[in-house]
């Protein structure tokens, strides 16, 4: 046989591959849908380079994260942003370091009309 004719032979038998393979996964074939990412241009490369070093493609890549994430109902690693540097304090941080400054200057029983009071005094520059 010539060239041609064993890789029509192959690629007929790739296509029943494929149809095997369907059918085991519940029948039909899925349609495909496209859809376009912007991204860094030099992650693009890095991570089109780190495909390849894994023999895939980077389609086959986004394929893989899609289903790991479809499969697990969850993103399959953990998402956080760095503590260091953090700006603000949390809202249960902060409400504690209010409390224990009351209790270090001994107003941390003030009734919300005392501590009224005192931002009227504070706000109008009148003494206590």
């Amino acid at each position: 046989m010539a060239v041609a004719q064993y890789t029509i032979w192959f690629v007929c038998i790739d296509i029943l591959h494929l149809i095997a393979y369907n059918i085991s996964k519940g029948g039909a074939f899925m349609g495909q849908a496209t859809f376009s990412v912007r991204m860094d241009e030099n992650l693009k490369n890095d991570f089109d380079s780190l495909c390849a070093d894994f023999g895939m493609s980077m389609t086959t890549a986004i394929n893989v994260f899609a289903r790991a994430v479809v499969r697990e109902r969850r993103i399959p690693f953990e998402i956080a942003a760095s503590s260091a540097g953090r700006p603000r304090l949390s809202g249960t941080e902060a409400f504690s370091a209010l409390r224990a400054q009351a209790k270090e200057n001994g107003i941390q029983d003030m009734s919300l009309d005392e501590i009224n009071e005192e931002i009227r005094r504070a706000r109008y520059g009148e003494g206590s």
